[in-house]
Parts: structure tokens; sequence; C-alpha cells
């Protein structure tokens, strides 16, 4: 069965496209910089770089253009440096410049360049070029390079690097580019240092090879199973050992349109890939890095396989962040989309552990969290799913939106609250009035134990005021006390305050001190929080003046 090209007839909309800047930049008075290492990738740098100006290809005779193509290849195979001396070879750097921009415009203007002697040239010309070591994260504390709080490390050779990709990207989609020469040279080795530069810092070259890459996955067949083979190896690593890299989000966006033309029935290889690759990266600590690529692809495994669903919400509720509120909106989010697209037999399956992590949402303290959840009730054809279930769901989730209708608070949550509660009476008044008169039988079942558990605490208070030896075991138990002298009137004195009224917001706390921790907490120093670094304007600059090499993916005709 062919895959069908993305956006034809059946609605879909392409995979977001990665963020270039995602820097915040502020204004006011210059900072000062972060120290930062002094070069980009190192590049084995050429000896004789001193290049003769060619003619130009468009004056060339018919016979003569092969050859002075191949010649201007060459000629941009030098390596000059940009790094310890970028002001040096300015006259040779610019000749390289204008043969790389003038190749970009022959190949893109012109029918019948790409002979059979070009290939192997323009693809070691490109690997001369672009296929070396990246330099390590510049941060002498080991923690990893994160896009969103740090300025990336931009490729000092771009001016070079730019042309280069734009030039192989041309071959890569000219109407005269033959996969089946190209093959002998474009094979396994060269993806696999195609991929090795997606961890490069600079999001300008992982916009470039994201097309780059998508284009080759499109070209050759042979080669697509060991793309996304490679892909795998990559997040395997990025999960379970490093859980750092920088093109996470580019990869994903790729995996998103190859996953749309996914052929009916799924491979038991794309299935697997889906529960042990693509759900394990909901568990990484940067996943607001790649979430709206993440989502995308799961979302369209689940327009593909309604069957799916379950385990994929079943792995979404036990990957669900516990102490990390923006993360767990992230969730709440792609849950949303999720059930959007979900099947209502398939909701079935899943209601009931579904909405019960929803009411843990909805009585989170962080009220973000809260209103995230709450505007699921916005949702029409979510209502509908809850209207079609009311006696299942409704038990679950009235005493959370009871409760927190009166103590949350937040005051934006209460009218969401209502919102809720009102949908529900509407939905099912008969319904709504047991589940009311239950929750309030509840209640009074709670007070009655607490009741009883006080009285039984005061019992056992007057059986021990009631023991001869109640001095000198009060005596005993001051001598052995752990705390050191005068910390304990210290501590009951604060105790007091805080109990009376004159602590902070009048909390109740508890008597008990434990003396292990109170001895840590005075040795351990105070800790800084990391704050907003300041911007590289030069790099802002550089950012904002790139263009994309391609607004959107296109999807491969046909799968391997």
């Amino acid at each position: 069965m062919l895959e069908k090209k993305e956006g034809e007839g059946d609605g879909t909309k392409p995979p977001p496209p990665t963020q270039i800047n995602k820097m915040k930049f502020f204004g006011g008075s210059p900072h000062v910089k972060k120290e930062r290492r002094p070069s980009s990738s190192r590049f084995n740098i050429t000896q004789n770089r001193e290049l003769a100006k060619l003619p130009l290809l468009k004056e060339a005779s018919a016979g003569e253009k092969e050859e002075l193509f191949i010649q201007k290849i060459r000629q941009c195979s030098v390596l000059f440096d940009f790094v310890s001396d970028p002001l040096s070879d300015l006259k040779w750097k610019e000749v390289k410049r204008a043969a790389l921009q003038e190749m970009v415009e022959y190949v893109n203007n012109n029918h019948g360049v790409l002979t059979e002697p070009v290939y192997p040239e323009i693809v070691r010309m490109f690997s001369v070029n672009l296929f070396r070591a990246l330099p390590p994260s510049n941060n002498p504390s080991g923690a990893e390079f994160d896009p969103e709080e740090d300025e990336p490390t931009l490729e000092a050779a771009w001016p070079h690097l730019q042309l280069v990709y734009e030039f192989f990207l041309r071959c890569l989609e000219s109407s005269d580019f033959q996969p089946g020469q190209a093959k002998r040279y474009i094979d396994q080795r060269f993806v696999l240092q195609l991929l090795d530069l997606f961890d490069s810092e600079d999001p300008r070259e992982r916009d470039f090879l994201k097309t780059s890459l998508h284009r080759i996955y499109g070209k050759f067949l042979g080669l697509r199973a060991y793309i996304r083979k490679q892909i795998n190896n990559i997040f395997y690593s990025f999960i379970y050992e490093t859980e750092r890299h920088n093109g996470v989000a580019e990869l994903l966006e790729i995996l998103g349109s190859i996953i749309n033309g996914f052929a009916l029935p799924l491979k038991e290889e794309h299935k697997t890939f889906l529960l042990k690759v693509l759900l394990p990266l909901h568990k990484v600590r940067s996943l607001s890095v790649y979430h709206p690529q993440l989502a995308y692809c799961v979302v369209q495994f689940l327009e593909k396989d309604p069957s799916l669903t379950e385990p994929v919400i079943m792995s979404l509720l036990r990957y669900w962040p516990k102490v990390h509120s923006p993360k767990e909106v992230m969730f709440l989010n792609e849950l949303e989309e999720i059930l959007d697209v979900i099947e209502p037999a398939e909701f079935q399956k899943v209601m009931g552990p579904l909405f019960t992590q929803l009411t843990k949402c909805v009585s989170s303290p962080h009220f973000q969290v809260a209103e995230r959840a709450l505007y699921y009730w916005n949702n029409e054809y979510i209502m509908s799913l809850i209207s079609d279930n009311a006696s299942t769901i409704l038990p679950i989730m009235f005493p959370a939106l009871y409760r927190n209708s009166k103590n949350h608070w937040n005051k934006t949550i209460h009218g969401l609250i209502y919102n809720a509660l009102k949908l529900f009476m509407e939905m099912n008044q008969k319904l709504f009035d047991e589940c009311t008169q239950q929750f309030k039988a509840e209640v009074s079942k709670e007070k009655d134990k607490a009741r009883e558990r006080l009285e039984a605490w005061k019992r056992v208070e007057e059986r021990a005021r009631a023991n001869p030896d109640i001095e000198a075991v009060s005596k005993m138990l001051a001598d052995t006390s752990l705390l050191p002298d005068g910390l304990i009137e210290e501590k009951v004195a604060e105790i007091e305050d805080v109990n009376t009224g004159s602590g902070q917001n009048g909390i109740v706390i508890p008597s008990v001190v434990n003396p292990v921790k109170v001895e840590k907490n005075l040795e351990k120093p105070l800790l800084r929080r990391k704050s907003d670094l300041p911007a590289d304007i030069l790099t802002q600059r550089s950012l904002e003046n790139y263009q994309r090499a391609d607004e959107y993916l296109t999807t491969p005709t046909n799968d391997a």
C-alpha cells in the first residue's frame, strides 16, 4: 500500500516546526557575558589556501561546463580558519563564498548539470566541510546545555557552512538528481555521520540537517530502515544514558512527517518504536524543549491505529510527573490532543484511571495545573464522551470538585469548578443528587472516625497521667534529650508563637522536632536559584536573520 502525501485529503496538519530562537532577550544596560569557549567546531585547516578565481559557469561553453563545475566543487573543499584568526585569508574566503553561491544558483536554475562524475565530488566536498568533531558543552560544572536558558554556541564558519548546506540541498531536490547513481556515495556511513551532527548547538545547522535528512529519507528507499534504526539508537542513549542531545526536537519533527506516511496496518517495528522509544521520552527532564513534536508523533500514531490508545494513555499515566507543575501542564495539553482523536470504545477502557488522575490535577494547589485540567470541560467532544459515561465518571470527579469549590485558594479555579458542576448537574440531575448524598455521608463518616480517634487518644492520655511513676519518667526523658542546650526552649517558643497566630499565616507546626535534621539545616549553606542569563546581542541577531530552508517538510511517497 502506497503512502499518502501529507495534507492530501486527510486534513492532517504538518509537524510543528522547532524553534530557532529559544533565548529570552532582556533590554537595558549591557551585561558582562559569561565565560565561553573560544571556538566552535575544530576544522582541519587546509595548508595551501590560495584559491584562483575561476571563470563564471554561465560564461563557459557547453563542453567546458562540467569540468569547470567539478573544479569549483574541488575548490570549495579548501577549509579556512574562522576561529583563531577570523581576519586571515579574506580574499580567498570571498572566492570560496562566491563559488558556493554561484553553484547554488547554477544547480537551481539549470537542467542536466548533475552528471555521473559530479556525484562523488559533491559528496566529498560536503563531507570535508561538515563532518567534524563537535565541541564539548561549555559548562565546567558538568551540567548539560539548556536550550531555554543558555546561549547556543554558533558555528564560526557559518558563512561557508550555510552555502554548503544550501548547495547540497539543492542537489537533492533537483529534478536531475539520480538516487541510483548517488547511492554509491550516500551510504549508511554517510547517514551515520550526518546524524552525529544533530548534536550541534547551532539551531541553524540543525534546521538544515533536518531538511537534508528528510530529503535523503525520501530519495533513498534502501536507507529508510537504517535511518529509523539509528534515530532509535540516539533516543535510547538520550533516555537511558546521557539525557543530553541538542537535536531531539528536529529528529522528532522528521519522524512526525515519516509517521504520517506509514502504510496500514502498522508494522510491529513501528508499534515497538511508539511504546519503547516515544513514550519513554516523556520522562526526560528537558521535555519542554521537544514536547510539541513528541505530542504530534504520538497523536499521528493514534490516528493511524486507534487500538494503541489504551497502552499510550496508561504509559502517560505511569510517567505522570509528581512534583513538576510545568511538565504536568504539558502532559494535560498532550492528553487533550489524544482525547480529541480517541474512539468512544477506547475511551471506555481508560476512563477510570484517566479521571482518577484528572481528580488529582483538579485538586492541585498549583492553579495552572488545576486550571488546565478544568479546561477539559470546555471541549465539546470530551464533554460528549463524559456525558455518555457519566455514571462512571461523576462519582470519581465529584468529591474533588465539591471540596475544591470551597477550599481552593484561587478564585478563577472556583469559577471553573462551578462551571464543571453545573454541566454535571444538567447532564444527569438524579445522578448528581445521588453523588451529593453519598459525598455528605462519607464526610459524616470521616468526622465520626476523627472524633473516635480523638477520644481514643484522650483515653490513652488519661491512663498515662494516672501512672504513679509519671514524674520519674518525665525526668528521665528530659535528662536523655539529644538536642543542644537551649534549643528545646527556642523551638517550643517558636511553635507557641505560630500556634497563637503570630507565625507566618498561622500555620500549626508539629511539636516533634528531628534533631538530626535541625543540625543539618543549621550547617547547610544558603543556595541561590539559577537566574536568567544575559543574552548575547550578536547571537540574537544572527538567529533572527536566519531564514529556514523550507517552511514545512513533505512526506516521502513510499515506505521501505
